[in-house]
């Protein structure tokens, strides 16, 4: 009885531990796509995985910072703990709880203080801000790991060293050291993987242009799960669990005979030993040097000139920052974002001095109320004439002298649905309330995409301030969430490819975009009408090259440039010089430009107050926890 608890003990620690990780390896092996289909063995996305330049720049980016700071914290947590050791025993107990505090200490909160820490010194978050937050979050467990080893060293060889003669430093490395390099080298390789594994510290205090393989692979996920990175997960789990296994590998030690014989170590744990002590660090500290020697000679631009960039996922075809940089020497620090809710207080912050932005057009409106953007001037866009004046006059909306913002991009919000999983044609919200779609429908992760489309279902605007409405329309959101199967963003596009969904809401360019993966997609635009949005460039006034972001404006406006967007993105575009450019086919497709009879029943959202938004939150979140 006692055998078969045990081996169903083992059982669920598979299945609550090791299976989802399983099931990650497995599909990083998995030649299709899509994760609800296996289309056979393969190992093509860990060759497109090491063929990603930006990718493999950021696993570079994660060696270096977990190399430097598991050294950095060594070096101090091993200073530190022989003057913890040196204490006398009330002081050095005291010190001992405070330095187990930060282990103790949820991260989130850990990397909000520091952030704030930044902030109130005004540093600029990057790769140093990043480093110091690991150094600090490391040093405890290096702490942790050397003063047992202290301890059990004797005291007494060390002073009989001094009477010898020897001078402290020569004493300590010759007697002491010794002793505790144990201890030392794994608080390096504990430091080291958990600053490889660290993600929500490092979320807070990394600036544009710079992640890490965790950071990396959040981003990725929000915008939709591509296969290679599960191959990167992967990578990460193997390496994270080889470095475990190194930190807990205890080499064989003398061992002393009932008849008084030293029974010495085999040679195979000997050469175990050297290999963790050795070989291991020097093949981090090559590699990781090999790869930072090779990605900076990859490196395009030299100059200090950079733009930050802050846009939407996956909204921009990535050549064209490319063909820019070699235009004009001017690097692009390019960050994306999911939503309008994530990137206002990340921008109203000030915590990371973004030059370019590309906000939708009611956020743009609280942005401009808020004094957070800078007057464009319009003698430096002379391509600003390829943006048709209706798109200009439409902007007046949110931007009522036309003073900071250029339309990029419009479009609508509608269902998405599967032609092989609903009976019938779609022409009203209504569907998203029909029970025999339970756990087949998507709706936007969005406070006011959702609201919105519950809003115009009722036969009321998007824009409502009225209590009631709201209410009725938050009671409506409740009775729905047993249908969602999963509220996302980006993800709805992959989702419905791989015919995980009968239904979702999706914006329209996304909708083209599922169309050309998977035929049996249709979009509709329901009969009780939706939102069409305006998303243009701003500059932010805190941004640090406001000529350099204008040359990048102008450069957006240019119609060839326009093309290369469109035909990535597939949204419509305000450009008449790319619109006049396209082909007939694609201008008079009603998809990609909808009908005018159409866009009149549609209404472009506008900022509401901070009282009002407040409102919106809070139903948000209590639908969310219901």
């Amino acid at each position: 009885m006692k055998k078969k608890l045990q081996n169903l003990y083992l059982l669920l620690i598979v299945i609550f531990l090791y299976a989802p990780i399983m099931t990650l390896m497995v599909l990083s092996f998995n030649s299709s796509r899509t994760r609800a289909k296996w289309g056979g063995f393969t190992g093509k996305w860990y060759v497109s995985l090491f063929q990603d330049e930006a990718i493999m720049s950021t696993l570079y980016n994660t060696l270096i910072i977990a190399l430097l700071s598991a050294l950095i914290a060594t070096v101090i947590g091993t200073l530190a703990s022989i003057g913890i050791q040196s204490m006398n025993r009330k002081f050095r107990t005291f010190m001992l709880g405070v330095t187990n505090i930060p282990m103790l200490n949820a991260d989130i909160v850990t990397g909000v203080s520091m952030m704030l820490l930044f902030i109130a010194f005004r540093m600029n978050m990057g790769f140093s801000t990043i480093l110091i937050a690991h150094i600090t979050f490391n040093i405890p467990y290096v702490i942790l790991s050397v003063m047992p080893k202290l301890k059990q060293t004797n005291r007494r060889t060390y002073e009989a060293a001094l009477d010898l003669g020897a001078s402290p430093i020569y004493a300590f490395f010759k007697v002491v050291f010794p002793d505790i390099l144990p201890g030392i080298l794994s608080g390096f390789l504990l430091s080291f993987t958990m600053s490889l594994d660290d993600f929500v510290i490092t979320h807070f205090t990394k600036g544009p242009g710079i992640d890490t393989l965790s950071t990396k692979i959040y981003s990725e996920v929000r915008k939709g799960i591509r296969p290679e990175i599960y191959a990167l997960s992967t990578i990460m789990f193997v390496t994270v669990l080889f470095l475990l296994f190194l930190i807990n590998l205890k080499p064989e030690k003398e061992v002393h005979e009932k008849d008084g014989t030293i029974r010495k170590p085999s040679r195979a744990r000997h050469t175990m030993r050297l290999v963790v002590t050795r070989v291991v660090p020097a093949l981090l500290v090559i590699v990781i040097t090999a790869g930072g020697f090779f990605y900076n000679s990859k490196t395009k631009i030299s100059g200090s000139e950079k733009v930050i960039v802050y846009n939407w996922g996956e909204y921009l075809d990535p050549d064209v920052l490319d063909i820019f940089e070699e235009e004009t020497g001017i690097q692009v620090v390019y960050e994306e974002y999911e939503t309008n809710e994530i990137m206002y207080p990340k921008v109203q912050s000030g915590a990371i001095s973004y030059d370019v932005v590309c906000p939708s057009d009611y956020m743009i409106q609280r942005m401009i109320e808020n004094d957070l953007l800078a007057e464009i001037n319009w003698d430096n866009i002379p391509n600003i004439k390829n943006i048709g004046q209706t798109y200009m006059d439409q902007s007046k909306a949110f931007d009522p002298e036309n003073k900071y913002s250029v339309p990029y991009c419009w479009g609508t919000v509608g269902i998405l649905y599967n032609k092989t999983m609903v009976d019938e044609p779609i022409d009203s919200w209504s569907v998203l309330w029909d029970p025999k779609y339970k756990d087949s429908i998507l709706m936007q992760d969005s406070v006011r995409d959702a609201f919105g489309v519950t809003l115009k279902y009722l036969g009321y605007s998007l824009n409502s301030t009225d209590l009631d409405e709201l209410n009725e329309a938050k009671n409506l959101l409740i009775k729905q969430k047993p249908l969602v199967q999963a509220y996302v963003v980006d993800q709805v596009r992959d989702k419905m490819i791989g015919n995980e969904a009968a239904i979702g809401v999706i914006y329209s360019g996304e909708a083209i975009y599922t169309q050309k993966e998977n035929p049996n997609l249709e979009y509709v635009i329901p009969k009780e009408g939706s939102n069409i949005w305006i998303d243009s460039w701003i500059m932010m006034k805190k941004g640090k090259n406001h000529e350099g972001a204008q040359k990048f404006l102008d450069y957006l406006c240019r119609g060839d440039v326009a093309v290369k967007n469109f035909e990535e993105i597939y949204y419509p575009t305000p450009n008449t010089a790319a619109y006049n450019s396209l082909d007939e086919e694609v201008r008079e497709d009603p998809l990609i430009f909808p009908d005018q009879s159409v866009v009149e029943k549609c209404e472009v959202y506008k900022a509401l107050d901070d009282k009002t938004m407040a409102l919106y939150s809070q139903m948000w979140k209590e639908l969310k926890t219901k």
